[in-house]
């Protein structure tokens, strides 16, 4: 939704697009999860080095917002806790790491699978998607991830010129992929993109990959017609 904000040919009228910004930014405050507010920043500041520059004053507003309303001070508080590794749910997370590595370096190339550890003083579940990768499908299974990841971002690269007068599919074909590195910061610190307890989020984020895809496609065969 990001993009919509400043592009020339928004998808909907540019007083919704702020309300639904306005909702998803309002939501991830209440959710207190740090990731995804670090994942926001992180897909919006790839939308604004790369594309539209006019991004950054509603950035620099909404980074004050955060600062400065009451609301959001917990929020900040957890964040700084977080930074300084003293809040418990931070230190529990640099002890799944650690058990983590420890099931690698047992299990390096496949990894165990999705069943259960075959060890008994070692267990899967670890707050972060490369390394639940790297248990479960070992280091095989986390180099095709980072490759299908490479591909999709290089397929986009190659294409990029293609949308610079495609004033309608540009702001959606970036905005999909800033979504991608969005999710690809928040997996850093969340499984929940790789866990099979949470199908849904799993099928979202694949789904987004192949839209991302398909995007590039479509840009590619406007510029190919014009």
């Amino acid at each position: 939704a990001g993009p919509q904000l400043v592009a020339k040919r928004p998808l909907f009228p540019r007083w919704f697009t702020f309300l639904m910004v306005g909702a998803i930014f309002l939501a991830l405050i209440l959710t207190f999860s740090r990731g995804a507010m670090l994942g926001l920043a992180a897909g919006l500041g790839f939308v604004a080095v790369a594309r539209y520059r006019r991004l950054l004053p509603y950035m620099l507003v909404g980074g004050i917002l955060l600062l400065l309303l009451p609301i959001s001070q917990e929020y900040m508080a957890r964040f700084l806790e977080g930074f300084q590794g003293q809040d418990l749910a931070t230190q529990m997370r640099f002890g799944e790491y650690k058990d983590a590595l420890r099931l690698i370096q047992r299990y390096p190339m496949f990894g165990v699978g999705f069943a259960g550890t075959p060890d008994i003083d070692i267990y899967l579940g670890v707050a972060s998607v490369y390394l639940t990768i790297a248990q479960t499908m070992g280091v095989v299974g986390l180099t095709a991830f980072f490759a299908v990841m490479a591909t999709v971002f290089g397929y986009a690269f190659l294409n990029r010129q293609a949308f610079r007068n495609n004033e309608r599919l540009d702001p959606i074909w970036i905005g999909l992929h800033a979504a991608l590195i969005g999710a690809l910061v928040v997996g850093i610190f969340d499984h929940y993109l790789f866990n099979l307890v949470f199908q849904h989020a799993v099928a979202v984020f694949w789904l987004f990959v192949g839209l991302a895809v398909a995007a590039t496609r479509l840009g590619q065969e406007a510029a190919g017609n014009r």
